[in-house]
């Protein structure tokens, strides 16, 4: 039987978020509408923090009322409190996605409290959300390693996405945010999550730093994940992770499932097309592999 695999995209939010240049509404909204075209189905479309920590995402509101909505696909988007809860549904969001690190010196340094107060702070988002029938996604940052506190034991990682899961995330996302993990690291982290939560409400979220993003991919899905986020050409990075490079690049892992016989509903040229569109966009590198790669085969065809 076919395995069916959803892909998350991140691109608009966590891809778009660290670039430097300013980039209009009407390119994100364009970006997010050609990865629909290609079959995506989980956009995540901006970030309701506040302008001042992530100038990118201040025209979050523009960007959701500009919205092509299309049949069957969701657009979340991230809220680090009740008050970015109660904007987002302000702005007709119809499902949204909380974050937690895995380490303190990361929570620290993003939102400025610990693991656990910023646990506490997606409470009253949970119980609103709940009230209002809107599904909530839990993210978990920093993994496998952090770039404050080093090594990221497997049981922090469980002590977070366990609570997230309790809380009422339908699903738990977990994050190498400085792209440090290999197989092996991966699997023990998830050997330790799925103790806690299920691995079907497990999804990975792979960056790119070392090399090892469409590794640990594969590691991934051999232990039985079928959810991954990831960003068309690569984009992104993470403002408070110094060197930290893109997530794993869409069309690599769409050309990896592909290869394992899996289904994602994904037209692989179209989303590489996207990302060739977008590269130039953003007068930037192709960070996909596989992009590349099909695209001079393309052009020498």
């Amino acid at each position: 039987m076919t395995e069916r695999v959803r892909i998350v995209e991140v691109g608009p939010r966590d891809g778009l978020q660290n670039e430097k240049q300013s980039i209009a509404t009407a390119i994100k909204l364009e970006l997010i509408d050609r990865l629909a075209a290609a079959g995506l189905r989980n956009i995540e479309a901006t970030s309701f923090v506040s302008p001042k920590w992530v100038p990118q995402m201040a025209d979050h509101a523009e960007v959701m009322r500009g919205l092509q909505r299309r049949p069957g696909v969701s657009y979340p988007v991230l809220t680090p409190n009740l008050q970015g809860f109660e904007a987002a549904m302000a702005a007709g969001a119809t499902e949204v996605a909380v974050f937690a690190a895995a380490s303190e010196g990361f929570s620290q340094k993003n939102i400025n409290c610990s693991v656990d107060e910023s646990i506490n702070r997606f409470v009253p988002v949970l119980e609103a959300a709940k009230r209002l029938g809107v599904k909530v996604r839990g993210y978990v940052s920093c993994v496998i390693a952090c770039p404050y506190d080093g090594p990221t034991a497997p049981q922090k990682v469980l002590h977070v996405a366990g609570r997230l899961h309790e809380m009422g995330c339908y699903e738990v996302s977990l994050g190498d945010t400085i792209g440090v993990g290999t197989p092996e690291s991966v699997l023990r982290m998830l050997e330790a999550t799925a103790t806690r939560v299920p691995v079907g409400q497990l999804a990975g979220h792979y960056h790119q730093t070392y090399g090892m993003a469409v590794a640990n991919v594969y590691a991934s899905y051999q232990f039985g994940l079928r959810v991954f986020d990831s960003s068309i050409a690569g984009l992104g990075g993470c403002p408070y992770a110094k060197g930290a490079t893109g997530n794993v690049a869409t069309e690599d892992i769409v050309y990896l499932l592909h290869g394992l016989g899996a289904e994602t509903g994904v037209d692989l040229d179209a989303l590489v097309d996207c990302g060739a569109w977008i590269s130039a966009q953003l007068n930037r590198t192709n960070g996909s592999q596989a992009g590349r790669a099909l695209l001079a085969k393309r052009s020498a065809g």
